[in-house]
């Protein structure tokens, strides 16, 4: 016989289904009212269903456009990705072994993480007018960027290797192979998927960023200030057809990274 389930398991049950809604019932509704015909507007009933708006984000818009911006988030992001990987990875093997000031330096790392992101932004641009550098979205932006990602990224991978075990370099330079040797053939192999990840968790949190950069992107905006500013002049969805494509596009760099993580792995076993 089967064990009657009791009211609590329906009551978590409907609990978990509202978080479920809460979480993705916005994404799904800026879904919808971006398949529009021409004649849609930015508020249901859903007057016709179409592609219409979807090709209309890649023409000029009333102020401004998309595509520019687009390009801005897309480049800074892969930077912010390349050098948050890069130095978390770095710092976090250095951590491994205790050094006088260690504890100083790690939490001065992360201090960047409790200090709210407009006063970075305000920070930022006082010091590039101190110095007389003019702020723009690529050398200021990339500045106030790194200060998300990279203490994010270098907390992960200090995860990762507090559970790394260190035997399998220990064998390696028992047979003789150099440190860049263990490095490339022992120790990067086994952390790929966290390298993988941390990537795409730093390229998202650069290509989202709005606050960080609000006050230090200068004459061209990225993507997530672009679709701000257009909010105040921009009456159609393709507003929402941005969100749409952009959440696309996220979703394929998701596929496209365990596509390669996938492949990566089988010439490894290979």
């Amino acid at each position: 016989m089967q064990r009657r389930r009791s009211p609590v398991f329906y009551l978590l049950a409907a609990f978990f289904g509202l978080f479920v809604l809460f979480l993705y019932g916005p994404m799904i509704t800026i879904f919808i009212l971006s398949l529009q015909g021409p004649e849609g507007n930015l508020t249901f009933p859903v007057r016709s269903f179409g592609f219409y708006w979807l090709g209309q984000v890649f023409q000029e818009q009333r102020v401004g456009n998309f595509i520019e911006p687009f390009q801005r988030s897309l480049l800074l992001g892969a930077l912010v990705m390349a050098l948050s990987v890069g130095c978390a990875v770095m710092a976090s093997l250095a951590f491994r072994r205790r050094f006088k000031g260690s504890t100083l330096v790690f939490y001065l790392t992360i201090s960047s993480l409790i200090v709210p992101s407009i006063l970075i932004s305000l920070g930022i641009g006082v010091v590039f007018q101190i110095f007389g550098i003019e702020t723009n979205w690529f050398t200021s932006g990339l500045g106030a960027h790194l200060t998300w990602t990279l203490p994010i990224a270098f907390l992960i991978m200090i995860g990762v290797f507090n559970r790394f075990n260190p035997s399998y370099e220990e064998a390696a330079r028992d047979l003789g192979a150099p440190g860049l040797t263990t490095f490339s053939e022992i120790v990067l192999p086994l952390i790929a998927p966290s390298v993988v990840g941390v990537g795409l968790l730093c390229f998202t949190l650069s290509y989202d960023e709005f606050t960080r950069t609000s006050l230090i992107s200068g004459q061209y905006n990225t993507l997530p200030l672009e679709i701000f500013g257009m909010t105040t002049n921009v009456t159609s969805p393709a507003l929402y057809a941005v969100g749409t494509l952009t959440t696309l596009f996220s979703f394929s760099m998701i596929l496209i990274a365990f596509i390669g993580y996938s492949l990566y792995s089988r010439r490894q076993r290979q």
